[in-house]
């Protein structure tokens, strides 16, 4: 049963006056188990949808609509799925004891895999759940291969079914769904040979992969105990070869790179990062594949439109990885607004120093790494940085710290350019 957490004003659902609070149970006579099977089931043109309303009564509406009609159900959200791997770089043991409970949710639900492109596993998906997928046409799917060989896949995730993988794969491309999928780099786990093997594999299970991200192993200090361990900048170089003999063949035979390094890999190898046209329609920008390379393509952009702040001092808050795009960044910046620009590289105090990127700076090694501010200054924060409730990441909210930080002038933009024209 699906429970209707809101209802769409000027839709069908609001003419049949279903209640917020009432439980969808069947459509068609068909179960409804989740969200993805009420979008599903809701695109029929003739409908029988029986409701159990909050007072325990049984309603069954029949309707006939246009199916291109939205029927006006907003579904409370399903509950989350969670992982059943053990996997050896496991985020989870990386997160501080005192850290807020939703970064311990272990999700691995293909429905957040096709919403919002979170990457599973589908070592929870049986027979019947691969079935559903297929039927559904549930795709793009965005999925943590992480290796192809068996063996090597059930050393890393520590999962009876994690070497039916390929297996899985080739059932759902051949049914006409679409994946993205990701590689998390272990040195001496699943890399050289082993990054060779599942990067052939995936190649061969043709163009229903339509990519695949190679991401770098990311520790903090609360599990660099664990068995795996950061690559060395000599072991990122390799794979950034590795990488870009699968681009060659693939921009060859498909017209696209196909095969993408993170940003991060990059950066620890030591080299330069590549042009745009390497990330192609941008795929994979949330996986951090890209995200440094239009940071710096949107500054070159929005500079000309950037006001003067003569007299006063602009301070760029950043984690240590971006520190030097941004001091090169920086005499521009302050040419074009005649002001002092001044780059804050704070390193992580909650995390670790391992962990360098912006999106997981908490306020208060913030605060601290700022000290005083005064009136003239504008502090630039990273708005990756911030929760949808405008927390960071150790739970300080944004408002605490523009109070902290008075009377200087606190913004939060994920570009440098914008965040001070909005100002």
């Amino acid at each position: 049963m699906v429970r209707i957490a809101g209802i769409q004003e000027g839709t069908l659902a609001e003419e049949l006056r279903l209640e917020i609070g009432s439980r969808i149970v069947r459509i068609n006579g068909q179960s409804v188990r989740d969200s993805i099977d009420l979008q599903f089931l809701l695109a029929d043109a003739e409908l029988e949808v029986e409701a159990l309303t909050p007072s325990g009564e049984s309603i069954t509406y029949e309707v006939e609509r246009d199916p291109a009609e939205p029927f006006g159900v907003i579904p409370a959200p399903d509950a989350v799925r969670e992982c059943a791997n053990d996997c050896v770089f496991c985020f989870i043991y990386g997160n501080p004891p005192e850290a807020r409970r939703s970064l311990f949710l272990r999700d691995d639900d293909f429905r957040l895999s096709f919403a919002y492109g979170n990457y599973v596993t589908l070592t929870n998906l049986g027979p019947r759940g691969l079935e559903r997928l297929m039927e559904q046409r549930v795709s793009p799917l965005y999925v943590s291969v992480h290796a192809t060989e068996p063996e090597v896949r059930l050393r890393l995730l520590k999962n009876e079914r994690a070497g039916q993988i390929l297996d899985q794969i080739r059932l759902l491309t051949s049914a006409g769904l679409e994946l993205h999928t990701q590689v998390v780099l272990c040195p001496g786990w699943n890399d050289g040979p082993h990054l060779d093997r599942t990067m052939d594999d995936l190649w061969s299970a043709g163009p229903g992969v339509i990519s695949l991200s190679v991401v770098p192993v990311g520790l903090t200090r609360y599990n660099a105990g664990r068995p795996v361990r950061l690559l060395s900048r000599q072991e990122a170089r390799r794979a950034l070869r590795q990488v870009d003999q699968r681009r060659r063949r693939a921009r060859q035979e498909r017209r696209a790179g196909w095969c993408y390094a993170a940003d991060e890999l990059f950066l620890i190898a030591g080299k330069p990062l590549p042009p745009a046209d390497y990330y192609d329609d941008w795929p994979l920008i949330e996986n951090g594949v890209g995200a440094v390379r239009r940071f710096l393509d949107d500054f070159q952009r929005g500079l000309p439109r950037v006001p003067q702040f003569r007299g006063r001092r602009i301070l760029i808050v950043s984690g240590t990885s971006m520190a030097a795009f941004l001091e090169h960044l920086a005499p521009r910046l302050a040419r074009r607004t005649c002001a002092e620009v001044e780059v804050v590289a704070v390193p992580n105090d909650y995390f670790g120093p391992t962990v360098t990127v912006a999106g997981l700076l908490p306020g208060r090694s913030i605060l601290r790494r700022l000290g005083g501010a005064s009136e003239r200054d504008i502090v630039l924060l990273p708005a990756e940085a911030l929760n949808a409730d405008q927390l960071f990441i150790d739970d300080l909210p944004l408002k605490a710290l523009r109070d902290r930080l008075r009377p200087a002038t606190v913004a939060a933009g994920y570009e440098l350019t914008e965040a001070l024209r909005a100002l």
